[in-house]
């Protein structure tokens, strides 16, 4: 019998754990011993708030982030094959989905291992249901380019596509450069595009407003080095 795999959402915010996780998905995390982890330090840090059933150094934990090669996943698997249940615990927010896990989750499957996705905070989804934009067909992008030109040029492909499918284009940037793609979308988009700008998400500085560019133009949040999570539709 192989363990199976738990895919943990760990809180976006620093607010309380409760507000974000149901109680019965913290208990049965409580119960874990064995974690793949982007960041051993802050991964305890959670596990603490959950009242986990171990010492915190009982605690097995193998290391998956950026720099993790595709030839050592095989290894991280070697305590569900051995029969423990294991937790594959994001930085923050959902393992896999804007965060390394992917190859690791497929490589379970093809072991038939059972993975079993637990509730809890996404930030691209907590902004796309408070967006008020269009939640039947939207893309989620990652990270736009970072030079000028070419990150001016995506973002009118993707004010076209919006327009074209119908469709909500939802994007990220690292927090420190907000700004800047905050003031290039004022620069590129038409007039009458919609942007939501959803940053803080879960934190009680939570800041979730849709309006038009033109609206926007008038009076820009400031939302350096802030979480944030942008949606599109023209």
């Amino acid at each position: 019998m192989t363990g199976k795999l738990y895919l943990i959402p760990a809180p976006i915010s620093s607010e309380d754990v409760a507000w974000v996780l149901p109680l019965a998905v913290q208990q049965r995390i409580a119960e874990i011993a064995y974690f793949i982890v982007e960041h051993p330090k802050t991964a305890r840090q959670f596990l603490k708030q959950i009242n986990s059933k171990y010492a915190l150094q009982e605690l097995h934990m193998q290391s998956l982030n950026e720099h993790t090669l595709a030839k050592d996943l095989l290894a991280l698997l070697d305590p569900l094959l051995a029969g423990h249940d294991v937790g594959l615990l994001s930085e923050a927010g959902c393992p896999a989905v804007a965060d390394p896990g992917a190859g690791l989750i497929r490589l379970a499957h093809k072991n038939n291992i059972t993975v079993v996705p637990l509730v809890g905070p996404s930030s691209i989804l907590l902004a796309l249901m408070a967006s008020g934009l269009n939640g039947q067909c939207f893309a989620f992008h990652g990270y736009l380019p970072i030079e000028h030109e070419a990150r001016a040029s995506k973002i009118m492909e993707l004010e076209k596509l919006s327009i074209s499918r119908d469709q909500t284009q939802i994007f990220i940037e690292a927090p420190y450069r907000n700004q800047k793609l905050l003031g290039q979308l004022m620069s590129v988009c038409s007039d009458n595009t919609d942007l939501c700008i959803a940053s803080h998400l879960t934190f009680s500085s939570e800041l979730i407003a849709t309006k038009p560019i033109q609206q926007w133009r008038r009076s820009l949040p400031d939302i350096n080095k802030i979480p944030t999570i942008f949606l599109l539709h023209g």
